[in-house]
């Protein structure tokens, strides 16, 4: 499973003691992509009708929003994370071939490492010696402990890509909703995008620390200033072109 998500959780050798997984995959692309699809499209649709735009070109500057942003955010997450696991795979390949030609030295590296960690030298290189006698182990663990990453729990571009698309459409479609069904004003969307920048601030409290208000709290004062802002811009422009 996914960089950076409180989603599901790992189990630890100790029967009362769980880690949320940290290693990457959907969950933050999701969370921050609905965040974003949300807080950019009710932006727009509040410029759009601060222009005093008739309710169908509020519909139509919305829902050109929602696919342009869904298409920006899918391909961003894809690139960057490509770009990233392909580093990680030649940095890995690198590691791999210094296993193949020098053994020795790599383990006696392993072994530096633990003694600098506290561990009695002696004992170090037991543990390196043993940690090394599989070389898919020893590929990981000095993955791991040199580039802080495992070869074989690399994040999946298609995930991040597909998740980001799907939750940046649904962020963005929740402000142009009201107006689908019949609103010939911004209230209903104020009051719907405020009510889901809360819930989504919520659910960004469980990839942090801070409490589920606060988060809830801080993002939903922080888009409603940014959708303010633009409207009071499309108030000035449409003044201006009238």
């Amino acid at each position: 499973m996914g960089v950076f998500n409180g989603g599901p959780r790992r189990e630890s050798h100790h029967p009362y003691h769980a880690h949320r997984e940290v290693s990457g995959g959907w969950l933050r692309p999701a969370v921050f992509g609905a965040m974003d699809g949300l807080v950019s499209n009710f932006a727009l649709i509040s410029g759009v009708a601060g222009g005093q735009a008739e309710p169908n070109t509020v519909v139509l500057a919305g829902l050109a929003g929602l696919a342009a942003g869904a298409f920006s955010m899918a391909v961003g997450e894809y690139t960057s994370v490509a770009s990233q696991s392909e580093l990680a795979q030649a940095e890995i390949a690198v590691e791999r071939r210094e296993l193949e030609l020098r053994p020795h030295a790599e383990l006696r590296e392993l072994a530096e490492l633990y003694v600098s960690r506290g561990v009695e030298p002696e004992l170090a290189y037991q543990v390196a010696e043993q940690l090394s006698r599989d070389p898919d182990q020893a590929l990981k663990i000095h993955s791991q402990e040199e580039l802080g990453v495992d070869p074989h729990d690399l994040p999946s571009p298609r995930v991040a890509a597909v998740s980001s698309f799907v939750a940046f459409a649904l962020g963005a479609f929740l402000p142009v909703l009201p107006y689908l069904l019949g609103a010939h004003s911004l209230w209903p969307a104020l009051v719907l995008a405020l009510l889901g920048l809360f819930g989504s601030g919520a659910l960004v409290s469980r990839v942090t620390a801070r409490s589920w208000l606060y988060s809830g709290m801080r993002q939903m004062l922080l888009g409603a200033a940014a959708a303010g802002l633009t409207y009071l811009i499309g108030s000035a422009v449409g003044a201006g072109l009238g």
